[in-house]
């Protein structure tokens, strides 16, 4: 067995006619891939093999000379119920597929069958082994909820409790062989979770990542199918795809909300074939990758618009993790800051300057509508331009009044009714001007030079309408 085996469970063919056997495992290699495959031409060597643990499913003759199929079956029903198994038999009878159904196989095949069907069959236990493997890990994960690996972790900045469960999700199924769909928006570190994910996946091959927004289908199909030689006017040269330079590894597609249906329809196929044909090719290869996809569009929304395909959808969101926005998890604002203060001081060339007080407090009342990449650049832009040994707080608050006047017009329309406008008796001018000075506090943790500037007016202004609450 190599490291690159698939699946990662064994499968144990049993017959006693050896050429049969020989036969079998070339057609699931040739037809499906599946290469990790144990053959056994004695029954009385079965049981001993699957109590060694690395089996996953067994396709099993009936007729054999020692052990029966229809014992082994039972036996391995009774000892191993986690085993799938299927029964691939010479005799074409209703009673004996029925019988054997009963005793719990997963499916029955006559070995005069299609060869499409039988490989069909195959790959569909496989799949379902697969699911119920995800299923167990996840649930030990989940009865354990401390993350096992923080190292792969280490590139995302946080101590929010949504994250760490988010850590734990991915944890769970960074083994799965079914894809894995990252929603969020833009800016909130999606591709970090891709990479955290491929280095827990166990996968020998590398991490690639294709953005596939803005590719028409053509170009899209030959970012990631490749193509032969003479394939259309121009190719000269034999290019090998993203999928191809993915094997054993991951492919991460970015912005899968922003595909095209012809494009979504291809990729569905792969998914759901397992093969893709490179462009003027008529021989298929085989999917050897992870697949994990991202977008910070909502695509149950764009599916209900028709813009996103219901099939394509479901098979993507098997595993499914969206991340919280920066402003929802402001507690990480501190551990964000001094990470990029440190990080923007290195990569400039500069001493790592002091945050003036306040800072993190003042940058907390800020909605951050371009997440932590936005905050990134706000620290790096500082950094640059700063001269003293504390940090300067204008840099800031420039970058956040240019921020609120370019998106100044979209604030307004989501927040043009009157927050008065509902009440059914009016509040007096003193009270709510009470009230609004109290919310400025409370989001500026009782400072009142940022309590002051989130309302627009001067410091002694606002230490005057304090007095006079408390008076």
């Amino acid at each position: 067995m190599n490291d690159t085996a698939y699946p990662d469970f064994g499968i144990l063919l049993v017959d006693d006619e050896p050429a049969w056997l020989g036969s079998l495992a070339l057609t699931l290699e040739t037809c499906a891939g599946i290469t990790n495959i144990t053959t056994c031409n004695d029954s009385r060597q079965v049981m001993a093999i699957l109590d060694q643990g690395r089996i996953g499913l067994v396709l099993l003759d009936l007729t054999m000379p020692h052990l029966s199929g229809e014992e082994l079956l039972e036996q391995i029903a009774e000892r191993h119920p986690e085993i799938a198994t299927i029964v691939i038999s010479g005799l074409n009878q209703v009673e004996t597929a029925v019988g054997c159904m009963r005793r719990g196989a997963f499916d029955y095949f006559v070995k005069t069958d299609d060869e499409d069907r039988m490989v069909g069959g195959v790959l569909r236990a496989v799949h379902m082994q697969e699911l119920q493997r995800d299923h167990r890990e996840m649930a030990s994960r989940f009865c354990s909820p401390e993350i096992r690996h923080p190292e792969a972790f280490e590139a995302v900045i946080t101590n929010d409790r949504a994250m760490q469960a988010v850590f734990a999700y991915v944890e769970a199924v960074a083994r799965s062989p079914q894809p894995l769909l990252i929603t969020g928006e833009s800016g909130v570190g999606k591709e970090l979770i891709a990479r955290a994910a491929h280095r827990l996946s166990g996968c020998k091959g590398k991490l690639v990542t294709v953005n596939v927004a803005g590719l028409d289908d053509a170009v899209f199909s030959d970012t990631l199918f490749g193509h032969v030689r003479g394939a259309f006017t121009g190719a000269e040269q034999v290019r090998r795809g993203m999928v191809e330079e993915a094997c054993d590894g991951t492919l991460f597609l970015d912005e899968i909300g922003d595909l095209s249906i012809a494009s979504q329809v291809k990729l569905l196929r792969l998914l759901q074939e397992g093969e893709y044909f490179p462009l003027g090719s008529d021989l298929p290869k085989r999917l050897k990758a992870r697949i994990m996809v991202a977008t910070h569009r909502n695509l149950p929304a764009a599916e209900r618009d028709g813009a996103f395909r219901r099939d394509l959808l479901y098979r993507l969101r098997t595993h499914q993790v969206h991340l919280p926005p920066l402003r929802e998890r402001r507690g990480d604002i501190p551990l964000l800051l001094d990470h990029f203060l440190d990080q923007a001081a290195r990569e400039l060339g500069r001493k790592r300057p002091t945050p003036p007080p306040g800072l993190a407090q003042f940058l907390a009342t800020y909605s951050f509508p371009g997440n932590v990449r936005e905050l990134k650049a706000m620290v790096y832009d500082a950094v640059s331009v700063h001269r003293e040994r504390m940090l300067s707080m204008d840099s800031f608050i420039r970058a956040v009044e240019r921020a609120k006047d370019e998106n100044g017009a979209v604030t307004c329309v989501g927040a043009q009714q009157n927050p008065f406008a509902r009440f059914e008796e009016l509040p007096t001018f003193g009270d709510a001007a009470a009230f609004l000075v109290q919310e400025a506090m409370d989001r500026a943790n009782g400072n009142q030079t940022l309590a002051a500037r989130l309302l627009g007016i001067s410091q002694p202004a606002l230490n005057k309408r304090l007095k006079m609450a408390k008076g």
